[in-house]
């Protein structure tokens, strides 16, 4: 059944061909491709890297973001050139040529545009207004008194930091909300408090977020089918699908690899809309269990139907800077659909206000953002679940079958590494980022129970501190 997005791969394969040289041979389509993708690629992280958050140098986004991804692309994103434009704020990378650079453009307020293969610059909107500047107000809205005045001698959270080694990986940081506030930060490899790292699939839970702000405003109700117009065909099957089940990843639609990885979205700067709508159905909805981001980027596209249609728009930025989450940086495709499978990029410290939202079931600054049964309806196990670990709820992984965690313990889970662990029975909000590979991964179930150890040996982080 991978039939139809093989199909469009050669196509576009095809399109990228061009004219070669009488003397020289055409490269095969999917190489070609897969060069155009890896420019895509460079020209984006580059983008992101270098503005979104506080910002990271050449060398560092050489040394973390170009190295340890896809095989197929990498070394081609690490031979081609990317030439920064400050002034414009955009990224070209030449990857033929008889054709267009690729190119990824900074809004100012939320994050970079991929323009598609063949897009010249300027395709994308700029100079949005820059998000607020919150870092002088009390934490957790702004930084201000974020962290724990110190304990005497070496708390067991440090010591968590100190044995970072034996969990494996390559973490970037650290971070351990107690009781609401910081007990515990780490960062290495230059990064800092504002230092945005691409959350990968952690954007999923961010996703889920969203739909529950929407549900607690009224706007949308998960159990209906999801308003994508696309299905709307009479006799099309898809149109019983629920806006729940792409949720729950239960949608029971095709999608070619596991995972489903958008190759297209992420590195060809493809349509949102055109790429995701076009999949067929498989299996009876409700009936199979299948990771996709392409069920994720649909539960999206049906909240900003129903919010448009209750006169609302689908703004993130605004959402997460209610948080003081402002260097969260949610990007969209060139014609304005979020990308919030994979593509936000992210602090850490952001990332604990995202796990203290649940932490507090929905609460925020004495407002309810998410419904009182949020919480609870994100990390249930509802229809067929996945092999393995770890459980799923909707847009949430779950722990309940870790040993040494709390069987209330839920996160947020993203490719190379990206965690962020909420355990309310035990009020903590533990919250990882890194760049692990394929050679190097973080066992977060071994973390997670170590720090529940510490936490247990530790009682100077009390509410009164």
């Amino acid at each position: 059944m991978a039939i139809v997005p093989d199909i469009l791969r050669f196509i576009a394969a095809a399109l990228l061909i061009g004219a070669a040289p009488a003397a020289a041979q055409a490269p095969k389509p999917g190489a070609e491709l897969n060069r155009a993708w890896a420019a895509g690629y460079r020209a984006a992280f580059v983008c992101s890297s270098l503005w979104n958050g506080g910002g990271k140098p050449i060398t560092a986004i050489e040394r973390d973001e170009l190295t340890g991804i896809y095989p197929e692309i990498e070394s081609d994103v690490r031979a081609l050139e990317a030439d920064v434009d400050e002034g414009a704020k955009r990224v070209s990378v030449i990857y033929r040529d008889d054709m267009p650079p690729r190119i990824a453009e900074w809004t100012g307020r939320e994050g970079c545009v991929t323009l598609p293969i063949g897009a010249r610059a300027g395709a994308a909107q700029t100079s949005l207004p820059r998000r607020p500047d919150l870092d002088g107000q009390p934490w957790p809205f702004g930084d201000k008194g974020a962290n724990w005045l110190a304990p005497n001698g070496m708390t067991a959270f440090e010591q968590t930091a100190i044995d970072m080694g034996r969990f494996g990986g390559r973490t970037s940081s650290l971070l351990i909300v107690k009781n609401g506030r910081i007990a515990l930060e780490r960062y290495w490899g230059g990064h800092d408090i504002h230092t945005a790292q691409r959350t990968f699939s952690v954007a999923k839970s961010m996703a889920a977020t969203l739909i529950g702000y929407a549900v607690q405003q009224g706007a949308i109700d998960v159990t209906k089918p999801a308003m994508i117009a696309e299905w709307q065909s009479p006799g099309d099957p898809r149109a019983a699908i629920t806006t729940e089940q792409l949720m729950r990843m239960a949608s029971g639609l095709t999608s070619d690899t596991a995972g489903n990885r958008s190759d297209a979205i992420y590195m060809g700067g493809a349509s949102v809309r055109q790429w995701t709508t076009q999949w067929p159905l498989l299996n009876p909805p409700n009936s199979r269990y299948r990771y996709a981001n392409n069920d994720t980027l649909l539960a999206t596209l049906s909240l900003k139907a129903a919010l448009k249609k209750a006169g609302m728009p689908l703004d993130p930025a605004a959402f997460f800077d209610r948080l003081g989450m402002t260097r969260t940086f949610v990007e969209h495709d060139k014609d304005g659909d979020y990308i919030l499978s994979s593509q936000v990029w992210t602090t850490a410290r952001d990332l604990a206000r995202l796990g203290l939202l649940y932490e507090q079931d929905g609460m925020w600054q004495g407002e309810r953002l998410l419904s009182e049964n949020w919480r609870r309806f994100v990390t249930t196990a509802s229809g067929p679940q996945p092999d393995g670990a770890f459980g799923y709820g909707a847009g949430f992984w779950l722990l309940d079958k870790s040993d040494g965690v709390p069987a209330d313990a839920f996160g947020a889970f993203g490719n190379r590494g990206q965690y962020v662990i909420v355990i309310p029975s035990h009020a903590l909000v533990i919250v990882r980022q890194g760049y692990d590979d394929d050679k190097a991964r973080l066992d977060i179930a071994k973390l997670v129970a170590a720090v529940v150890a510490a936490d247990g040996n530790d009682r100077r982080y009390s509410k009164g501190g």
